[in-house]
């Protein structure tokens, strides 16, 4: 499957039919991406098969769940998905910084196993995955290929992890709980910014026919289902904040790129709210800012290239984040000292410090970037800058230990909790940041010529067609077809209400 044929029709008959006797045999039924954009649209019959299911289970009634709309329990449903509004006592900033909380999603506890699902499925309603005889590779720097083993696993096939080496303990303990045999997780030296590395393996995996490239740099299908998805659960949010304060304004969607997936709920965003897009990356490896290089620790934001799945052309700036400033906050909302602090000396509400155990390192990169762009744009309480936490704490206590171990041998105290409060959140400024010019956009589109057409095969003819907002408009246009694909396949497997 070529990176940019992702065409809502059938390629291949056969193949198609494997697919529908394994899910048929296996009773799965699939979302169509319209419910996972909209959960209340679910038929009442398939939400009874959640009654009683764990949530951290590879079973197919999990499926259902695969949405921003699951309450904290991650059991129930939530009229509002989950999010937390952080005040100017904490930021710096009137703005308001608003947080989606990407662990409220099943079996990893992270949205990217909306991302897989978004990839995989189109492959098996069109014939060009068959779950009977494939094996599902999937590259990543964690969150992501965790997702594609959970999703793997539901639809009945063998899923292979495919990340960087250095990268936290928790997730490969994760990894090694779910996959079929231990050498379906496959480590590439480095850590996150150790792309290319990802890529040199799959190259190598790829000799195999029956192993099938998953790429969530490349698979448009990861775009749609955040433009849809996460774009419709965003605005959501914030037509809530609005029923509260009519004047509110979306000011700024800031996203990390990583695999320019969630950044694709900003095209939603814009088209329906005048939202300008922000991408987020390490000042330590300044890809879009400088078309620099190196390495950083703020995981799950990739970086040293530009996902082919980027609509570049409809970005407005670009924010550099230290990974200093990740590290940091991840120690000072996490430890008890840093916490009464923060509540006896700030005077933060306990309740909001709370939430913080539902944001992990890129979700505090994220904060950080949007109270820079508050900063820059002069922002005030009427306004609104919206953001993501892909994961939780909880994936990082080892990340944790070992920054304390490093800089606090000598123990964590208050002392040190004010200079991080101090440094990383109210004495922020709007530096390494830039507001994109046509020019700049076409630098940052260009640079990706390297990646996807010397590296990786893609035709000039098509890298170049991406540069029309045709493009992108044509891909959301096709949603409707998508969903009918879906139906269509549910229809012939007879697992429209399996369990």
């Amino acid at each position: 499957m070529n990176e940019l044929s992702l065409k809502p029709e059938i390629a291949d008959k056969k193949v198609r039919a494997s697919a529908v006797r394994r899910l048929r045999e296996l009773r799965v039924p699939l979302p169509k991406l319209s419910e996972l954009a909209d959960p209340s649209r679910i038929a009442a019959a398939q939400q009874v098969t959640l009654s009683g299911i764990d949530p951290d289970e590879p079973l197919a009634a999990n499926l259902w769940r695969v949405h921003w709309f699951n309450d904290e329990a991650r059991t129930g449903y939530a009229n509002v998905p989950g999010h937390v509004v952080l005040p100017e006592a904490l930021t710096g900033v009137k703005a308001k910084i608003v947080v989606a909380l990407g662990d409220r999603f099943p079996m990893i506890g992270a949205h990217k196993v909306l991302a897989a699902y978004g990839c995989l499925v189109p492959r098996l309603v069109t014939g060009r995955f068959d779950p009977a005889s494939d094996k599902a590779i999937w590259p990543s720097t964690g969150n992501y290929c965790r997702g594609g083993v959970a999703i793997s696993r539901t639809v009945g096939c063998r899923g292979v992890a495919v990340l960087p080496a250095g990268m936290s303990r928790e997730r490969f303990a994760w990894l090694e709980r779910w996959v079929s045999d231990p050498s379906d997780i496959v480590r590439t030296p480095g850590t996150e910014s150790n792309v290319k590395e990802i890529y040199d393996k799959c190259a190598e995996l790829r000799r195999d026919p029956q192993n099938v490239i998953v790429n969530q740099f490349s698979e448009f299908g990861n775009y749609l289902v955040h433009y849809l998805c996460t774009g419709r659960a965003l605005s959501k949010i914030y037509e809530d904040l609005c029923d509260r304060d009519p004047a509110l304004r979306l000011a700024a969607f800031v996203s990390a790129t990583g695999s320019a997936g969630t950044i694709g709920a900003g095209d939603y965003l814009k088209s329906r709210h005048g939202t300008r897009i922000a991408a987020v990356e390490a000042i330590e490896c300044p890809t879009m800012l400088c078309n620099g290089y190196g390495e950083h620790n703020i995981q799950g934001i990739g970086d040293k290239h530009i996902p082919l799945i980027h609509n570049v052309m409809n970005t407005d700036f670009v924010i550099g984040v230290s990974d200093r400033s990740s590290d940091a906050l991840n120690v000072l909302f996490s430890e008890a000292v840093g916490r009464d602090y923060l509540e006896k000396r700030q005077k933060i509400d306990p309740a909001i410090l709370k939430q913080f155990a539902h944001i992990g390192l890129s979700g505090y990169a994220n904060i950080v970037a949007a109270i820079k762009l508050a900063q820059h744009l002069d922002l005030t309480a009427a306004d609104a800058v919206i953001t993501i936490a892909t994961d939780s704490a909880a994936l990082y206590h080892s990340e944790r230990s070992g920054y304390l171990k490093r800089h606090y041998a000598g123990g964590f105290d208050e002392v040190n909790a004010g200079e991080i409060f101090g440094r990383d959140l109210q004495g922020l400024a709007d530096d390494h940041l830039i507001e994109l010019t046509h020019v700049d956009r076409k630098r940052v589109f260009n640079l990706g010529y390297y990646t996807w057409v010397e590296q990786q095969g893609v035709s000039v003819e098509d890298f170049d067609r991406r540069r029309n907002p045709a493009f992108w408009r044509g891909l959301q246009e096709s949603i409707p077809a998508w969903d009918r694909l879906i139906d269509q396949f549910n229809a012939d497997t007879g697992a429209q209400h399996a369990g």
